[in-house]
């Protein structure tokens, strides 16, 4: 982890607020923690007891121009040798991959980086590795489109190539609201992909990987697929799938596939898929390399006692990483928007409540039990008392808030 005159220095690339665990636990293992954020967000609440030194970059909403973070890092390692570039947030991907392969820090690469953020690149992977994927085509070549829209009836959703959750996407219902959607991108279209319209249930599974190995994965299903929450508003909420049954295995080998197929060394990984109402089968849609946003670790965390995001840190600095032991309880978890700033919970007061979110005009509960009819049942009566206690509705993000 570290050499006998210098500690292991580890730069974390922050645009959002968020990775306070991750910092936290590199610490713990006697690394030399920077911090490099956005000055839009330097005055959050930081755990600056853990943090060696913090660094501050202009933005636009959030958004950095590369050229000037690799001058800056670039000018900061004249004064430190940085060993590890771990971005905290998904819109860092790129960010750190530019800044690996200028400085020649070890970690992914650009090329790889590309499988975990574009989700052109990603599909494209997927389907040569022979794995199940909505039919899609790359909004380039117009005459591939028309051939696509005569092949794959509607309806389409038009996705953003490099976008977080649902943030950007569009559903399509005929070929005229196509033209009419890419007329209005302009020369934004070619960073879009259309895809064809599957419904049905929305799951996620939860990785850690080491050398290549899936060593510990948690299949979850969202009670409402996000794009239906962030075009039409309701409560977030996601429980842990029953383990054993064939739905759960089933999407355990095809995200050991996917991760395989995208490259995945080290690390953690946030990847959905969906079940087509349809015709009953399962579906890649997306992979990230990185902890899956909207409480999903503390989730996780209540579940199997597995931290996503101290299991990752130690992942980047210890060669000899063994992975805890795992509980096997379930848990759910409901967050919504709120329409009083510090809604009151206390009603809420089930013994299995094990976590309650702390945030302006928001709401939110972890259950966790050994039971999984425990968590279903807990789930339903919450979901229907948060949309009559709390709930309250606001237009669709530019960028994602988790």
């Amino acid at each position: 982890m570290s050499t006998s005159t210098r500690p292991f220095t580890i730069l974390c690339l922050a645009s959002y607020h968020k990775g306070g665990e991750f910092l936290r636990e590199c610490k713990r293992q006697q690394c030399r923690v920077l911090l490099l954020t956005s000055l839009s967000v330097g005055t959050e609440v930081w755990p600056l007891e853990s943090i060696d030194e913090i660094f501050l970059m202009p933005d636009d909403q959030k958004k950095w121009h590369l050229p000037d973070v690799i001058k800056c890092v670039s000018y900061l390692a004249r004064t430190e040798t940085i060993d590890r570039i771990v971005p905290l947030d998904d819109f860092d991907l790129e960010t750190a991959a530019a800044l690996r392969e200028h400085l020649r820090v070890p970690g992914m690469g650009d090329t790889t980086t590309r499988y975990f953020r574009d989700k052109l690149a990603m599909r494209l992977q997927a389907q040569q590795a022979g794995i199940n994927v909505p039919e899609f085509v790359p909004v380039l070549n117009y005459a591939q489109l028309r051939d696509y829209m005569k092949r794959v009836p509607a309806p389409w959703v038009l996705k953003p190539r490099a976008e977080a959750s649902a943030l950007g996407i569009q559903k399509i219902n005929t070929a005229e609201e196509l033209w009419l959607a890419l007329d209005q991108l302009g020369d934004r279209q070619s960073f879009f992909v259309l895809e064809r319209y599957v419904p049905g249930d929305i799951f996620h599974v939860d990785s850690i990987v080491l050398d290549r190995r899936v060593v510990f994965a948690v299949a979850s299903r969202y009670g409402q697929p996000p794009l239906d929450l962030v075009q039409g508003g309701g409560v977030f909420s996601t429980c842990t799938l029953q383990r054993g049954t064939d739905e759960e295995q089933a999407l355990q080998e095809m995200n050991r596939r996917v991760l395989a197929a995208m490259g995945l060394r080290r690390g953690v990984s946030h990847t959905e898929f969906i079940k087509g109402r349809d015709d009953g089968r399962c579906y890649f849609l997306e992979t990230s390399a990185r902890v899956g946003g909207a409480n999903i670790a503390e989730l996780l965390e209540a579940a199997t006692g597995i931290n996503l995001w101290r299991e990752w840190a130690k992942l980047k600095v210890r060669q000899d990483y063994e992975l805890p032991g795992p509980r096997e309880d379930y848990a759910g978890l409901l967050v919504s928007l709120a329409r009083d700033e510090w809604p009151d919970t206390s009603d809420y007061n089930d013994p299995e409540i094990v976590w309650r979110l702390n945030q302006p005009a928001h709401v939110g509960l972890i259950v966790t039990s050994p039971s999984f009819e425990r968590i279903e049942h807990l789930l339903g009566e919450y979901t229907a008392r948060f949309a009559h206690d709390f709930l309250a509705t606001m237009p669709e993000p530019d960028r994602p808030t988790s």
